[in-house]
């Protein structure tokens, strides 16, 4: 498919989903053309809802977790899904399966599969949602399920997203990445659940019309970017079953060094608000206790973005800082050994590459969004991720033996814009991958980036 004939589709995707979204309940389906009908199941999906209670995302087997095999799926559900609490004909199922959290520990987490539209089998996209909340209930999951929180909003939006992939044929995969703590920005975790889901999604146990032959890729944004690039990067080690499958990564706005977002977003009009919720993530996933190291006001912040995700934040902290948020002996974080180790373990730069074909945007128009910083050796991004990281991965791929590399840089665009621009070229390239084509490769005219090297505790 052309650039052309993808952005038309995104373009057509957009409209409906946001006609869906707007219209009331009553009648978003009674206008629906005829073409809808081929969301509908030949039998009606059960009635089912997610909830804080919902038993369905317990374990709750006799043996223990640690006995099943990752991937192993535990419950299958068949409910209708829903944009915005709304059902729609479309049957979702979804799967509570055995997967490993950040500290290595079994772990049981949920993914939804919707069903190729023309019953094929053999082609799937795992799509990793930016829903990037603190807050379990935020998770696609529960969205899809019914439920509807305000950060629950995002996975809603990302039917702009997710409808083209539809369109196009496949099979979609949709993990809550986070797990069910909500491990905010905790890619290895990211990696994991999304890879564990793939497995799940693939088995004969799922009855989702996929199978260990099914031809998988990897798409996703922002926070879903994460999921996506640690996806890529462990999949070789952790699941080579699953490498063996993917025919590549598409990702944008990536978070590659969070040590380095924290210092590029300090202060910032709109994104400093993700200094707290990556304080509380890190300390979450890898259980260790930053609080201890925070000012009163810091305490008061960590404590009203507990269970907040980013409609909590965005906006709402201008110009913070993290020497606000700190006691004056912490004012650099790399003064806190737990931190230095948390954030290592979460830069990207150390991870392995990727064996499969990439396609990296990222924009460089952070001003637009009120994030005005050039800190040395770190520079600008797009308002959050900063673009020089994003550069210096794609180099260190390229250098590493991976020249399937596509880097798309956008100057002018910031983290919210490049999104859109993002989207038509990676449905594009999908199309391409699964169409067996050669992956386009930009290595050898990247400009440099920063440095990767992780952080060094300084007491």
């Amino acid at each position: 498919m052309t650039s052309r004939a993808a952005a038309r589709r995104l373009a057509l995707a957009l409209v409906a989903a946001l006609a869906v979204s707007a219209v009331p309940a009553t009648t978003a389906f009674a206008a629906a053309p005829a073409s809808a009908t081929a969301f509908a199941a030949t039998t009606a999906p059960a009635t089912a809802k997610a909830s804080a209670s919902d038993p369905f995302y317990s374990y709750d087997g006799s043996a223990p977790l640690a006995s099943y095999q990752p991937g192993t799926v535990l419950k299958r559900r068949t409910l209708s899904y829903h944009i915005v609490g709304i059902p729609t004909p479309l049957t979702a199922i979804q799967l509570l399966y055995r997967t490993t959290d950040a500290q290595g520990r079994p772990a049981a987490n949920v993914t939804t599969v919707l069903r190729s539209l023309t019953g094929d089998g053999s082609k799937a996209v795992s799509y990793q949602s930016f829903y990037d909340s603190l807050n379990p209930q935020d998770g696609p999951s529960r969205a899809i399920a019914g439920d509807l929180t305000l950060n629950g909003i995002i996975p809603n939006a990302e039917n702009l997203f997710v409808v083209p992939l539809l369109a196009e044929g496949y099979n979609l995969v949709i993990p809550d990445t986070e797990g069910q703590s909500a491990d905010f920005a905790a890619g290895p975790e990211y990696a994991t659940n999304t890879l564990d889901s793939i497995r799940a999604a693939t088995s004969g146990a799922a009855s989702t019309g996929m199978d260990s032959a099914t031809r998988v890729g990897l798409m996703g944004y922002s926070g879903g970017a994460i999921a996506t690039s640690w996806a890529a990067a462990l999949a070789p080690s952790y699941a080579p079953d699953v490498n063996r499958r993917l025919v590549g990564f598409a990702e944008g706005g990536l978070l590659v060094d969070a040590a380095h977002n924290l210092k590029y977003v300090d202060g910032s009009l709109v994104w400093s608000g993700v200094i707290p919720m990556a304080i509380i993530g890190v300390a979450r996933s890898y259980g260790i206790d930053l609080k201890q190291y925070m000012s009163p006001y810091g305490v008061q912040v960590y404590d009203k973005l507990e269970n907040g995700g980013l409609l909590d934040a965005l906006g709402h902290y201008p110009g913070l800082t993290w020497a606000k948020l700190a006691q004056p002996q912490y004012a650099n974080p790399d003064s806190i050994p737990d931190f230095v180790k948390a954030v290592n373990a979460i830069n990207l730069g150390s991870a392995a590459t990727p064996t499969i074909p990439g396609l990296i945007a990222e924009g460089d128009g952070g001003v637009v969004e009120g994030t005005f910083a050039d800190p040395a050796g770190i520079g600008t991004g797009d308002g959050v991720m900063v673009a020089g990281d994003v550069r210096a991965l794609t180099r260190q791929y390229c250098a590493t033996g991976n020249h399937a590399i596509d880097y798309q840089q956008y100057n002018l665009l910031s983290h919210i814009t490049t999104a859109a621009a993002w989207a038509p070229g990676a449905l594009g390239w999908l199309n391409d991958r699964f169409a067996g084509k050669s992956a386009p490769s930009d290595c050898g005219s990247i400009a440099a980036g920063n440095s990767l090297a992780p952080e060094v505790p300084t007491s």
